[in-house]
């Protein structure tokens, strides 16, 4: 009888083991990762049924903003490297869990029956170009990297009459898909998404690369399952993701 009484208990450990570690994970992302972020999420549910995935999208700017303000956050994951460093500085990251995950690049995007062409950065001078879309470069990585190649060309402050401010990439590239701006400054990843709607003019290279960090905070009350979160985007399951969306490995 004891023995019997044994046996039936470490099945039942050896049943209740993969869900003793469970968590609501929120994982804060880019907004240019939401479509990327939403599959991988879906597919660690599946492996990990005993964590649920809460994934919050932004401007990456607004989500750090929000974790200064106190919003329960687990994961981030930004589409620069400045944000994460502020995060950093901060004191709101454990840095030891900063990584890497995805690289993508800059694009200057038009509605798809536009007849616009673009040979040089110069050509947004044109008055065929009477709106412009660009995030807002005060907290959006796009916005940065968009507003430090049209420094560098000269054309920042020439071109501010025909710049339309988003809060994001993904409203940028909502502008463009529906002709309400003649062009805008996305990434290729965003682009690639509404290849229905849009196409790319040209890609534009930056300074520093369109570089993605993920990493845990501090104040996570599951920080074992937001390391195995983490973890799972940088497995090959996730950069398989990644790369279907058109993230490059770092």
């Amino acid at each position: 009888m004891i023995k019997a009484r044994s046996t039936f208990l470490a099945a039942l450990l050896a049943v209740a083991a993969p869900y003793a570690s469970a968590a609501e994970i929120t994982v804060s992302a880019a907004a240019s990762l939401g479509n990327a972020f939403k599959e991988i999420a879906a597919q660690y549910e599946k492996q990990y049924p005993q964590d649920k995935i809460r994934l919050n999208t932004a401007g990456s700017g607004t989500l750090l903003q929000q974790v200064l303000q106190g919003a329960p956050v687990d994961v981030l994951a930004f589409a620069d490297q400045e944000t994460m460093d502020k995060a950093a500085g901060k004191g709101v990251i454990d840095t030891q869990t900063r990584r890497d995950f995805a690289l993508n690049s800059l694009v200057i995007a038009a509605p798809l029956n536009s007849k616009l062409r673009i040979g040089k950065l110069s050509d947004l001078e044109s008055e065929r170009f009477g709106r412009i879309a660009v995030s807002n470069p005060a907290g959006v990585p796009v916005g940065r990297y968009s507003k430090a190649v049209l420094e560098k060309a000269g054309l920042w402050q020439t071109l501010q009459p025909k710049i339309i401010n988003t809060q994001h990439v993904r409203q940028s590239l909502d502008y463009v898909a529906r002709g309400e701006v003649d062009a805008g400054f996305v990434y290729h990843t965003d682009a690639a998404l509404m290849k229905n709607k849009v196409k790319v003019l040209k890609t534009v290279p930056t300074e520093k690369p369109v570089s993605y960090p993920i990493a845990v905070t501090k104040q996570s009350k599951a920080a074992a399952e937001a390391k195995r979160f983490t973890a799972y985007v940088l497995s090959p399951k996730g950069r398989a993701v990644l790369e279907k969306y058109g993230f490059k490995k770092p």
